[in-house]
């Protein structure tokens, strides 16, 4: 996975955020074919006008099973999976929506990852191994009350790569999960903190990926947190039951 040129990349959520920084650094660094997926590929009309060619738009709603099939059959030569799209809500577990808020974090944040990467792993398979690469947040290690179903829908990605590295390490599958802090992005809009830049996270995300790393930690914040976490993981716990919703 440390040759980009060598690499057919499939990217979900490419039209936005993290997505879109990571289908940008792949191109930058000289990625071989990109399948840019969103929901409406209208949004990702520039990224393919920029390099003919090299990127192929992809219809997919990652909580559509038929999208999803004729995803991994379209792009059969895929050697890396991004699970990148992601959705998150500021709902507490006492938010008048909390239960059908979870239930759509749930969908899109883990049950989507789960079923895009069974759909991909046998044409990972095929093509020698590859790697499948998740956004998590660092939320998944210690729950943020503010974000309290988003960051329970992130724990529950953290579990299921770990399930998938197990799983897929017979046919030489690497799995690598990212763990970022609050970044520059429309999803963070409302989180007030200091944001790292999206494509500063592609650098990191992708420099994790070459070394092969199983936990990626892009950021600063992410980075001191996890520190927290691998010291006195109560101590953590202390510090993100800090960020509670506005009463």
């Amino acid at each position: 996975m440390t040759a980009l040129s060598n690499t057919t990349a499939f990217v979900t959520g490419s039209n936005r955020g993290i997505g879109r920084a990571l289908a940008q650094e792949l191109l930058t660094q000289g990625v071989a074919k990109l399948y840019a997926a969103a929901r409406d590929t209208s949004s990702l009309s520039d990224l393919v006008a920029a390099h003919p060619g090299r990127v192929i738009a992809v219809k997919l709603d990652v909580t559509n099973s038929k999208d999803i099939a004729q995803a991994a059959a379209l792009a059969a030569d895929v050697n890396l999976l991004i699970n990148n799209a992601g959705v998150a809500g500021f709902t507490s577990t006492m938010s008048q929506d909390a239960t059908e808020q979870a239930r759509f974090e749930m969908d899109v944040n883990y049950f989507a990852p789960l079923a895009v990467t069974r759909a991909f792993a046998p044409v990972l398979g095929a093509n020698g191994g590859g790697g499948v690469v998740t956004i998590s947040s660092i939320a998944a290690l210690s729950n943020f009350p503010v974000l309290a179903t988003y960051s329970a829908s992130k724990a529950a990605i953290h579990s299921l790569m770990q399930a998938f590295r197990a799983e897929l390490a017979g046919q030489g599958t690497y799995v690598g999960t990212v763990y970022p802090g609050p970044v520059d992005t429309d999803l963070a809009a409302k989180f007030v903190s200091d944001k790292a830049s999206a494509s500063a996270v592609a650098q990191a995300i992708l420099e994790g990926v070459a070394a092969k790393q199983h936990e990626i930690f892009p950021d600063a914040m992410s980075q001191t947190l996890v520190a927290v976490h691998n010291k006195d993981r109560h101590e953590l716990d202390a510090m993100t039951a800090t960020y509670l919703p506005a009463a």
